[in-house]
């Protein structure tokens, strides 16, 4: 157990000197900069017309709503725009972790100490892990915080979204680790950002198929999830954090119609966990 947490400590520390993890947050920064000044302007537009409304004691608990909505909307979208650099940080930190040392030769300073193969993986993906999790609480919290200070609004089951959005984010690492543990740097990332895209087109397509009730495009939406289940994280954390009136209309472009079930969510997590024992697997049996 010491020599894991040894690794998990020289991982975290090599990682924050890597020029990755400071451009990641200094444009993580300027996100939440240029989303706060967004939808500062944008909120007070929807004040300006519930405003007008003042005078329509009919109409102001149809503006109330709508003003919701669109401060939901609003925030649903800042999530999935961060979701989306969490998870490009999360390939980018782990596809050169073993590859680029294998490669460079850095891995044999660490093996050749009495240290199990599998210590290495396992302190690896926890340094990630801890790194990855600041990363998130950055840029997710800025933005939720941004939403609540101007607003005064906060989505509700914030605490679940927020958990399935990270558990993909370590889904996404996890993947890049075991294909880092026998593929090069390049090709990692290859693979990994293509599976990425055959999950998101796949949400899309279940999404849509669900709309307009075909069946087929539902299935097609379903298998997809079943090779690369990130998608279904990050519609599950939408359906938690939605708003009632959306998710019974499907009236929200983040929202969604086809709920990923329970059952969905645990395939997922015995995904990650094929995908850590993959790497231990591979990597132990790799010549060095």
């Amino acid at each position: 157990m010491n020599s894991i947490w040894t690794i998990t400590r020289m991982t975290f520390r090599e990682a924050i000197r890597r020029r990755i993890v400071l451009t990641g947050l200094i444009l993580g920064l300027c996100f939440i900069i240029i989303y706060a000044i967004g939808f500062h302007f944008i909120y007070n537009s929807f004040r300006g017309v519930e405003s007008t409304m003042q005078n329509a004691p009919s109409q102001q608990a149809l503006a109330h709503i709508a003003d919701t909505e669109g401060v939901n909307t609003l925030m649903l979208a800042g999530l999935y725009a961060v979701t989306f650099l969490s998870i490009a940080m999360a390939a980018l930190l782990a596809a050169d972790t073993l590859a680029g040392e294998i490669n460079s030769g850095t891995i044999q300073t660490i093996v050749t100490k009495p240290i199990r193969r599998s210590d290495v993986v396992i302190g690896k993906w926890l340094g990630f892990a801890f790194l990855l999790l600041l990363y998130f609480l950055l840029m997710a919290g800025g933005t939720v915080l941004s939403v609540l200070f101007q607003s005064g609004y906060a989505p509700r089951n914030l605490l679940a979204g927020m958990a399935l959005i990270y558990f993909e984010d370590l889904l996404i690492m996890s993947i890049s680790m075991a294909c880092s543990s026998s593929l090069s740097a390049l090709a990692t990332g290859g693979v990994v950002f293509g599976l990425y895209g055959l999950a998101f087109i796949g949400g899309w397509i279940e999404q849509f198929g669900a709309m307009i009730q075909n069946s087929t495009a539902v299935k097609v939406g379903i298998i997809a999830s079943l090779i690369m289940p990130s998608e279904s994280l990050w519609r599950r954390a939408a359906f938690e954090m939605q708003t009632p009136l959306a998710g019974a209309l499907g009236m929200s472009p983040f929202g969604t119609i086809s709920v990923p079930s329970p059952l969905m969510i645990g395939y997922t997590a015995v995904y990650l966990l094929a995908a850590v024992w993959i790497t231990i697997r591979v990597f132990g049996k790799r010549d060095l």
